[in-house]
């Protein structure tokens, strides 16, 4: 009889093991202990929250309706406290006496067979532990119909969790192509997932002015509409005076202030951006008399034509598309834009742009030259640096700080209270640290997402690519800088390429994640081997939610060397280590019963036409099919 018993104990632990799920995670918490058997969300369960807080009523009540669609159950939020306890109850409490700890954004979280217990200092830990406890339920909580025979179940776990930094940022672009009001809350929905709390809002640009100046009402009327153009951004070709202008959009101001309150009641502040000085030819199609530049009145707003020649090492414009710095109407312009633009968003910050300012109309202007002589400016980048200073005054006389890209710097005399956001590496960062600015952290070479994630034979293309593993080597804090000055980091969707929501997804995602993680998780809890099975984890909760990703983890870079003058040596760089990379030269489709690549250089067939590729794991088919043409290989390798 004892041994039938043990017999039956040992199966019975065996199958709990079995279906005891692992932790997965993103952003990694600071800590998680597993404990034994599973909290159970049940039609039952109820969410229990203090009094006396509408931001933590509502933090319950989008918790609750996030699982409703999936689970079909309606769970009431109840509040004033704990008044029963079933089982499969979430029940929250807020710390009387702070935990230093946590801090305002922290959260301690324990699930136990029981019952979920969430503790935090603030509603925004509350919120963010409601995320974590989402993404431990099953993947079909993300299901967009009623997901039947689950059992809605989360590993016994007690998690303590605070973010390393309070700015952890998305930029949207939605002048390059205009996005919905709707699209902008799904934008803001699937960044709280991850716990990221700022939305920078990059609402002018040439291509379209998308903010409602009640004061200036043809900013909208002119600037806020373009021809429509489908291809490679950049190389449209240029509209004829008689194609409709009916492409684009903008946002009332009513439809801001939705936006802006849809955002805060996720803990999202909303940073608007500005693009000033250069970026401007929707503002100088509306209003003309900004331009320093004789015959402005004929610009019209960008669809994507060619406009900026660049070379290496600079650019030019090809048509005058900065305001005027020497121009008083354009400060009296933009004092009614950060007037309305102030009242709208309660964020501290306004963000006026300040890139990629083509000077070479500038320095033909006699407005310009008479502004140099007049402030005694020695040169071009002294003349942006004044009307920065000037910019600068006209926000702060807003009540609101300013913050800028990187070349606000240039020229000197920043004023002290400018915070700069460092794009162009790292440089700008540690040199506006160095002089006192308080500094946000995004540069191109880790988190710019609009460039491509793997090898140009299967992305769709863009100037430069960045890989998921670089991403995740982010670090927002340089050495010998004082971390006190790094506010945080964010990465940058710009959408000169994006034309739409799917697509949108898939150049976040899963980069998005990296990012995550770099502003949130203890720079010593990161761990790339430990981090790609948690993505592959999210993977397939985008599945389940019809959300895109980019699966480009699974497809390797393509290198093409020279053997000699005609002949040609690949090789090919996976990003992850367990893949089997198999190829073809013989312009079929290789599978896994093709040559399999040992790590050793290839020799390209002299007469080859193709390359072919394709990875595998666990012998089934996990990459996209990857082509190159023997053109591509020949420039590639640098043969004419």
């Amino acid at each position: 009889m004892k041994k039938i018993f043990l017999v039956v104990f040992v199966l019975s632990a065996f199958r709990g093991f079995g279906q005891q799920p692992s932790v997965q995670i993103i952003p990694q918490p600071v800590e998680v202990k597993s404990g034994e058997g599973f909290f159970v969300l049940n039609e039952s369960s109820s969410v229990s929250v203090p009094d006396g807080s509408p931001a933590l009523l509502k933090a319950a009540e989008i918790f609750a309706a996030q699982v409703k669609t999936a689970t079909g159950y309606s769970i009431p939020v109840r509040s004033g406290g704990v008044s029963t306890r079933n089982v499969g109850n979430i029940i929250v409490e807020i710390n009387k006496t702070p935990d230093a700890v946590i801090g305002d954004e922290g959260y301690r979280l324990k699930l136990t067979n029981a019952a979920a217990t969430i503790t935090a200092n603030k509603p925004a830990g509350v919120f963010y532990a409601f995320q974590t406890l989402i993404q431990l339920l099953p993947n079909e909580i993300e299901s967009k119909t009623l997901a039947k025979d689950i059992s809605w179940k989360a590993p016994a776990v007690e998690v303590l969790d605070y973010p390393r930094f309070g700015w952890r940022g998305l930029m949207f672009d939605v002048s390059r192509h205009f996005f919905t009001k709707a699209e902008v809350k799904e934008f803001i929905d699937d960044m709280v997932k991850y716990k990221y709390n700022l939305l920078h809002w990059h609402l002018t640009d040439d291509e379209g002015w998308r903010i409602e100046i009640k004061s200036l009402p043809k900013l909208t009327e002119v600037g806020a509409w373009s021809v429509k153009r489908t291809g490679t951004f950049g190389n449209f070709i240029p509209p004829t005076d008689n194609e409709p202008r009916n492409y684009g959009g903008f946002y009332t101001q009513d439809d801001i202030k939705e936006v802006v309150q849809y955002a805060a009641d996720r803990f999202v502040n909303v940073l608007p951006e500005v693009d000033i000085p250069g970026h401007s030819l929707a503002a100088i199609a509306a209003y003309p008399e900004l331009s320093c530049t004789p015959g402005a009145e004929k610009y019209k707003v960008r669809s994507g034509e060619k406009i900026m020649n660049w070379y290496s090492g600079g650019f030019t414009a090809l048509i005058d598309n900065t305001l005027c710095p020497a121009n008083e109407k354009v400060y009296t312009f933009l004092d009614k834009v950060f007037t309305e633009v102030a009242q709208l968003f309660p964020f501290p910050y306004i963000h006026m742009g300040g890139d990629e300012c083509a000077k070479n109309f500038w320095e033909i202007s006699p407005q310009v030259k008479q502004l140099m002589q007049k402030e005694k400016l020695k040169d071009m980048h002294e003349v942006q640096s004044y009307f920065v200073k000037r910019v600068s005054k006209i926000v702060t006389s807003k009540g609101k700080k300013m913050i800028g890209w990187d070349e606000i710097l240039e020229g000197g005399d920043l004023p002290k209270t400018a915070a700069v956001m460092s794009w162009r590496g790292m440089k700008g960062g540690i040199e506006a640290a160095k002089l006192g600015h308080e500094v946000v952290m995004t540069p191109t070479t880790f988190v710019y997402l609009d460039y491509m994630q793997t090898d140009g034979a299967i992305e769709p293309p863009v100037y430069s690519t960045l890989r998921l593993k670089t991403t995740y080597a982010f670090e927002p804090v340089p050495e010998g800088v004082d971390a006190r000055l790094i506010k945080g980091g964010q990465g940058n969707l710009w959408t000169e390429q994006v034309y739409n929501t799917r697509h949108l997804q898939y150049m976040i995602w899963p980069r998005g994640f990296a990012v995550a993680e770099a502003l949130w998780s203890p720079k010593e809890k990161r761990n790339w081997e430990n981090f790609v099975p948690r993505v592959e984890s999210q993977f397939a909760r985008f599945s389940v939610a019809q959300k895109k990703y980019a699966p480009s983890i699974y497809d390797p870079l393509i290198k093409v060397k020279k053997a000699d003058s005609t002949k040609m040596l690949v090789d090919f760089d996976p990003e992850i280590s367990n893949l089997d990379i198999y190829y073809t030269f013989d312009n079929s489709f290789p599978d896994q019963f093709y040559p399999k690549y040992d790590g050793t250089s290839i020799p390209v067939p002299i007469d080859a036409a193709t390359l072919k590729v394709i990875t595998y794991r666990n012998g089934k088919q996990i990459g996209r099919l990857m082509v190159l043409n023997a053109a591509d290989l020949k420039r590639r390798a640098g043969i004419k």
